[in-house]
């Protein structure tokens, strides 16, 4: 049974089971969370406990870092004072940030690891998959999921289940791996990354998606808004390593972000509205 008491966005949230409440009343009932692809649920939750150890080795710095700023000035101005829910969170390094936005804020995760390193940071996360989200329907204004949908096989049943966590007229931010990349490039010269010692990337489910494909995967009851796109002018990682270049390619990162070139970001964020 997980607890945590954790000041978020200046509301404490106690996190006692599977139940989270804040101080004004609004509940928060979180569901345990099961996988209609067990096999899937089952590998992809290995794969990330597996990351979880070495996750933050190149986070605070550099590349790593850029994408965090990069995906911060997309969802911080939809966070500013509202409900945010963070699919998949990780470690909890960009829920952190944007509890400080937001009204209030939680999160969860498949990986008890991640969730574990997330805890440690004072955030209220719970285990669940983005298929079975662990919170009650319509508890949040925004939703954000970076870096996991991409993963997901049934990548229709996940925008489902995560537009039922938003209120009507809420937002919803859902990054996806863009084929129309330099980083898609990169990825098929360079071959999958290794994560730990005993796993590499191939080791998880990955589609990539153009935005010409991303509406075809919406459900009923959402409308495609906008697309802005991260990592646009950034060949391979090692680039911010490199003084002068590194810091050039970071700012026009973030000039391109709702350029007319954001449809070549190699991770590519559509924002949804719920009707």
């Amino acid at each position: 049974m997980w607890r945590a008491a954790a000041v978020v966005s200046r509301r404490v949230w106690h996190l006692s089971g599977v139940v989270s409440a804040c101080p004004e009343g609004t509940r928060v009932i979180a569901r345990r969370a099961v996988s209609a692809d067990h096999h899937h649920h089952h590998r992809s939750k290995a794969y990330y406990d597996d990351f979880a150890h070495g996750y933050e080795r190149e986070r605070h710095r550099g590349y790593h870092a850029m994408l965090d700023d990069l995906e911060i000035a997309v969802a911080a101005p939809l966070a500013r004072g509202k409900r945010v829910c963070e699919a998949g969170c990780g470690t909890g390094l960009i829920l952190h940030r944007l509890a400080a936005e937001a009204e209030l804020a939680a999160g969860f995760d498949l990986s008890g690891g991640m969730a574990a390193k997330a805890h440690a940071r004072g955030l209220p996360v719970v285990l669940g998959s983005v298929v079975a989200p662990p919170f009650r329907p319509e508890s949040f204004d925004l939703v954000v999921c970076f870096k996991v949908l991409a993963h997901v096989p049934d990548l229709t049943a996940a925008i489902e289940a995560l537009a039922r966590l938003v209120v009507p007229g809420g937002r919803l931010l859902l990054e996806l791996y863009n084929p129309w990349s330099l980083r898609y490039v990169a990825k098929r010269l360079a071959g999958p990354g290794a994560i730990s010692a005993n796993r590499d990337e191939s080791h998880v489910f990955t589609r990539w998606t153009s935005p010409l494909e991303v509406r075809r995967y919406l459900p009923p009851g959402v409308r495609l808004e906008a697309f802005h796109g991260v990592r646009v002018w950034t060949p391979a990682a090692f680039v911010h390593r490199i003084p002068i270049l590194g810091t050039t390619i970071r700012m026009l990162e973030h000039a391109s972000i709702d350029s007319p070139l954001r449809f070549f970001g190699g991770f590519l964020v559509a924002e949804l509205v719920k009707l």
